[in-house]
């Protein structure tokens, strides 16, 4: 945890850094691969829509011991009663049930549960037969297409105000319609049943998505602001900086999100079965984990595309660059000027600071042949030649300011001698 946290730090500094912004064609071709599979489940397979959107009679065996050959047994019933009728058959929990077929009339129903309930051994009492129109569930894909629309109306209106452009509008946007295909497809290639309860989880899945997407741009911004204020870094730069910064809070929340999610996802697989729980959760799963996917390698990459080719980002990226180079000219420079002998400069991994002296021999006085040591000024320059980071040091390990009086400081005046 110790090495997590320092590369965290290392990526909010600065001081490490993964080129988001640079490889954005990387990202948006492994987008592009897994958007072509999702509309190709979507078009050519299809989505196993439950029976609360296609209709049909429902059937449920309950308080009974479900063994391995529980779907066989059901299939088998429901053959010998109703000819042609195709049923699925899933188990609910550990001791129920469920056959769903398409609708049968009242007589033929009536047989199936009778012979459901012979082939469980089980009484009539413990066998439950309901019909399921399709009007409900049409109604709730109606209800849920209107409810994502208006989301998504509001969210732009919102998102342009409080950013004040439109362009990371648009760029959240096209990650929550990601977002979303990529979710569905993967029902679809799955062949996942799709009820009523994974819509209203693929709402929810819009929500949190947005949510990590504004938290990323916030933090664009802010970059991306001080960028074109001082013109020392290009937008490109100021928000892949903002990307790293983060990241690691990117991967914590959706961990902490998923975890128990996850731990829903596990139960209800091996114990309680296909239902609303199931559903739900997986939905849910699959959205957040895509929704942090794209918060990271769409939005931010998607919003620099977009304002790339505007006038003032253009000429951020030339005046960013003119400043990169004066700098490394500047480092070349001071890197060649020669070393001054009478500067003690700090070994590299030494901790304690080095001190920064000059000894200057001057004779003594007329005819003296001697010398002694004589404290002089230094020039700034030199100094900062002579330390890594440009910072001057003293012997007691204190650093001081450039502009700081050098020598004795505070001696009491000389008092003038008096006349005899």
């Amino acid at each position: 945890m110790s090495r997590f946290a320092q590369f965290g730090n290392d990526l909010y500094t600065g001081k490490r850094s993964i080129d988001f912004i640079g490889r954005s064609r990387l990202w948006y071709a492994i987008s592009a691969v897994g958007l072509a599979l999702a509309l190709l489940g979507l078009f050519v397979r299809g989505l196993n829509l439950g029976i609360e959107f296609t209709g049909g009679s429902e059937f449920r065996v309950s308080n009974v011991t479900v063994t391995s050959a529980y779907e066989n047994t059901a299939q088998e019933a429901v053959a010998d009663v109703a000819k042609g009728a195709e049923a699925k058959v899933t188990k609910l929990g550990t001791t129920t049930v469920r056959v769903q077929t398409e609708r049968l009339d009242d007589a033929v129903s009536n047989d199936v549960r009778d012979s459901l309930a012979t082939a469980f051994k089980t009484t009539d009492a413990n066998v439950s037969a309901n019909f399921i129109g399709p009007s409900w569930g049409e109604s709730v894909s109606k209800q849920a297409l209107k409810a994502m629309l208006v989301f998504l109306g509001l969210v732009s209106i919102v998102m342009a105000a409080y950013f004040r452009t439109w362009t990371m509008a648009v760029a959240a946007l096209v990650a929550l319609i990601h977002d979303m295909i990529f979710t569905v497809g993967i029902y679809a290639l799955t062949g996942v049943e799709v009820s009523p309860a994974t819509m209203i989880g693929f709402l929810t899945v819009l929500g949190y998505s947005l949510y990590d997407t504004v938290v990323v741009f916030d933090k664009v911004r802010e970059n991306t602001t001080e960028a074109l204020a001082n013109r020392r870094m290009s937008y490109a730069a100021a928000a892949n900086l903002g990307v790293n910064q983060t990241l690691v809070r990117s991967i914590n929340t959706t961990v902490v999100a998923l975890l128990p999610i996850a731990a829903v996802l596990v139960l209800a697989f091996t114990r309680l079965g296909p239902g609303t729980l199931l559903d739900l959760s997986l939905a849910l799963f699959l959205g957040m984990a895509v929704g942090a996917y794209s918060s990271i390698f769409i939005a931010s990459p998607l919003l620099v595309t977009l304002r790339s080719r505007e006038p003032d980002i253009v000429k951020l990226a030339k005046q960013a660059a003119r400043h990169d180079e004066k700098a490394a000219a500047r480092a070349q420079a001071r890197s060649a000027r020669p070393r001054d002998p009478g500067v003690a400069v700090q070994p590299a991994g030494s901790s304690a600071p080095a001190a920064v002296t000059q000894v200057i021999t001057t004779p003594q006085g007329p005819g003296a042949g001697g010398s002694a040591p004589i404290d002089a000024q230094r020039d700034d320059a030199s100094v900062a030649d002579a330390l890594d980071d440009g910072d001057r040091g003293t012997l007691t390990g204190r650093k001081v300011h450039k502009y700081a009086q050098q020598g004795p400081r505070n001696q009491p005046r000389r008092q003038p001698k008096s006349k005899r």
